[in-house]
């Protein structure tokens, strides 16, 4: 009998490890709601269903004005692994996934851009150089992109690339479904005409900074206090030209993709916004 047990034992060893490591643990995050540690990646590429591949226009090596340079990743529709990971009722109305970086980066993206937009989560390049970026816009050289990272067809959707990299996030180790951010970011009778300025702000800035204590960890910077601070054009240099106004700095230029009048125009919109916004203590 211990013989037999013994052989079941060996046998089911390896099963019970693999099953350990394709499962992805719940963590307690600091608001107190379950974000999901995802498994890595090996595991949950032999736990399926089976990746795929797509190929894109790398915003992060992309530069204003010169060829776009492509890039053919690895992974799942975005769809597929939420569904796998998630389960199902992720993308149900009214809500955001926060992707959660390793350096405190956090990307809150709204579940209906999930449905009208192709996302991919990838976790390497089909043509097996080293899966990493130099990210011009924040001036670091070879930034490791994995475990996960999150990118977006902008080929079957050129429009999109006009976005950059903003909502394409990097070195994810978590996720979580959390409510909407529009009692946060548009309270009271703010939304008919701030809405598009709100959303502006949620795509290209509080994946870093904050507003009245929403927002992203890596920078938790309130800009609806730094909006009131500052003026117009200090303002405008600091989200255009953050490397002039601060050099060193890791912060990207707003928007590269749009035309420098737009830009502009887009600068004045969010300080507009933030300054019109409550401000909370």
């Amino acid at each position: 009998m211990s013989t037999r047990l013994s052989v079941l034992s060996r046998r089911l060893l390896p099963l019970l490890l693999c099953a350990s490591l394709a499962t992805p643990t719940l963590a307690v995050t600091p608001a107190g709601s379950a974000s999901l540690r995802l498994p890595e990646p090996a595991a949950a590429a032999k736990a399926g269903p089976a990746q795929g591949e797509v190929q894109v226009m790398e915003p992060h090596l992309s530069r204003p004005g010169q060829p776009s340079v492509q890039v053919r990743y690895r992974g799942w529709p975005a769809r597929v692994f939420l569904d796998r990971w998630l389960g199902k009722g992720w993308d149900l109305p009214e809500g955001e996934l926060e992707f959660r970086a390793q350096d405190g980066f956090v990307s809150r993206i709204p579940v209906e851009r999930f449905q009208r937009h192709q996302a991919w989560v990838v976790t390497g390049r089909v043509d097996g150089q080293a899966f990493q970026v130099d990210n011009h816009a924040q001036g670091e050289k070879q930034v490791p992109l994995g475990p996960y990272y999150l990118v977006w067809d902008n080929l079957a959707e050129p429009a999109l690339q006009a976005e950059g990299g903003a909502v394409w996030p990097y070195q994810v180790v978590s996720v979580r479904r959390t409510p909407s951010s529009r009692a946060a970011l548009l309270p009271g009778a703010m939304a008919p005409r701030y809405a598009a300025q709100a959303q502006a702000l949620q795509t290209h800035c509080l994946s870093c900074h904050q507003v009245n204590g929403y927002g992203g960890d890596k920078m938790p910077l309130n800009l609806a206090l730094r909006a009131r601070e500052i003026d117009s054009k200090r303002w405008s240099a600091w989200l255009l030209q953050p490397a002039q106004l601060k050099p060193g700095t890791t912060m990207p230029p707003l928007s590269e993709g749009l035309p420098q009048a737009e830009r502009e125009a887009l600068a004045q919109q969010l300080q507009d916004y933030l300054k019109a916004l409550p401000l909370q203590p």
